[in-house]
């Protein structure tokens, strides 16, 4: 594993506490062997409860708001904008319960939204595997459409926005969709990245960094089918979780057990955020749609500050202005901490 670094640093702070002992404060400073930026991990908070996070918070306040809400039926209907003809006949695609059709604020040339079901609000933790599945099918059968009318649109991306504290603007649980033929920043970074790791060392790099973490195993979480998940070595969100799919480099694979198998392990990951009394977290898988993309299918889940008032921000200073993140939690206890998820279906 010598073409991937997984590297640890470790700093302190000397300080005289207000008793007047001294102390040394320890921070470990870990460097992504994918991107080679440094996230911080302050030993020295670990184990700190943060108001607002000591236990579920209640719902939002518009919960229970089904009737202005657009993405509710009968309204979806009639207050949601339909693929054009050319992309889709029938405007809007349908799998299971779930409902596709696109964003009406989009962010690229094929934006769209994947609505899971009929419920306005799932609590973390809480939703069915089935209807994950169904939504990302419905995701799939998408792009795939995208890449008949426009082969140029190979730039893809799956997300998730869980409550206003993670970005989402309506709280009715729903993936968004992207496709576009101009590369957003981690694309054009992760082609450069495992292109340039193909031609050096004949691997796929995020294989590559799988067989490690099999092999270290202090961050290896477990597998669900053909997926394997693990905490960040380097996290860059609190409780940054990844699942890797071993060799596959497209979001447009047939094989539905895939998706059912990913969802699978997003619901453990939720579950997992909900034992510790967060509701709200991120979703992302990214794509590269060509025939010689090196990059695998890989999805990062973190979770967010709370959705409730008055609760301090996951992102300070420190990371917009300074650009390293900061954490709380070793990824190895993240691991020992998320792993029972795996085991059974307890959801606390």
């Amino acid at each position: 594993m010598e073409h991937l670094s997984f590297k640890k640093e470790i700093v302190s702070a000397k300080i005289v506490l207000p008793s007047g002992e001294k102390a040394e404060k320890i921070i470990e400073i870990r460097t992504h062997p994918v991107t080679g930026r440094t996230c911080r991990i302050a030993l020295s908070r670990t184990g700190q409860s943060e108001p607002g996070a000591r236990v579920l918070p209640e719902p939002p306040p518009d919960a229970r708001n089904t009737a202005h809400c657009p993405f509710c039926s009968p309204q979806v209907e009639s207050m949601t904008p339909q693929l054009f003809r050319g992309l889709w006949p029938d405007g809007r695609m349908i799998q299971g319960e779930s409902v596709l059709f696109p964003n009406l604020f989009p962010y690229g040339s094929y934006s769209a939204v994947s609505l899971f079901d009929n419920l306005h609000f799932v609590e973390i933790g809480t939703a069915s595997a089935s209807s994950y599945t169904d939504c990302l099918i419905n995701c799939r059968n998408y792009l795939r459409q995208v890449l008949t009318t426009d082969p140029n649109a190979v730039y893809m991306a799956i997300t998730q926005n869980h409550l206003p504290s993670a970005g989402g603007s309506l709280i009715h649980p729903h993936l968004q969709i992207n496709a576009d033929s101009v590369a957003a920043n981690h694309h054009r970074f992760l082609k450069h990245k495992a292109d340039t790791f193909f031609m050096e060392t004949g691997r796929l790099l995020f294989s590559e960094y799988l067989a490690h973490e099999r092999e270290d195993a202090t961050r290896y979480i477990g597998k669900t089918g053909d997926w394997e998940w693990m905490a960040a070595f380097a996290p860059e969100g609190f409780y940054e979780i990844w699942g890797i799919l071993h060799g596959i480099t497209s979001l447009r694979t047939p094989d539905d057990s895939i998706w059912k198998h990913l969802a699978a392990g997003i619901v453990n990951a939720q579950k997992f955020y909900r034992s510790l009394y967060r509701n709200g977290y991120n979703l992302g898988i990214l794509s590269i749609e060509t025939p010689s993309s090196r990059v695998e299918l890989r999805v990062v889940l973190v979770v967010r500050s709370n959705y409730v008032p008055w609760v301090r921000n996951d992102h300070t200073g420190f990371e917009l202005m300074l650009g390293d993140m900061a954490t709380f939690t070793l990824p190895e206890d993240t691991a020992a901490q998320a792993r029972p998820f795996w085991k059974s279906s307890h959801t606390p």
